[in-house]
């Protein structure tokens, strides 16, 4: 039961540790042309980013690691019958 814990655990931080990594490395950080005029707006966010980074669709490989790692490590919990 002890491996099982183990690759679930291994699962759910993988999972997340993709999930985090997609959200930085999609797009730009900063200005491929910076224009020495335009102060307004100095900032190393992309401009049209929107929120639909933390969607599903682009999540999933992601999500799904983690409710496997989660479903795995509350599985021994689960099967254990209860001493009398």
């Amino acid at each position: 039961m002890f491996a099982i814990s183990l690759i679930g655990a291994l699962l759910l931080f993988c999972g997340v540790v993709y999930m985090a990594r997609a959200a930085i490395y999609r797009g730009r950080m900063s200005d491929p042309q910076p224009n020495a005029d335009d102060t307004a707006d100095v900032t190393l966010e992309p401009r049209r980013q929107g929120t639909r980074f933390l969607g599903v669709k682009g999540n999933r490989a992601g999500l799904l690691m983690i409710a496997v790692g989660a479903l795995l490590l509350l599985l021994p919990m689960l099967l254990a019958t209860p001493e009398s």
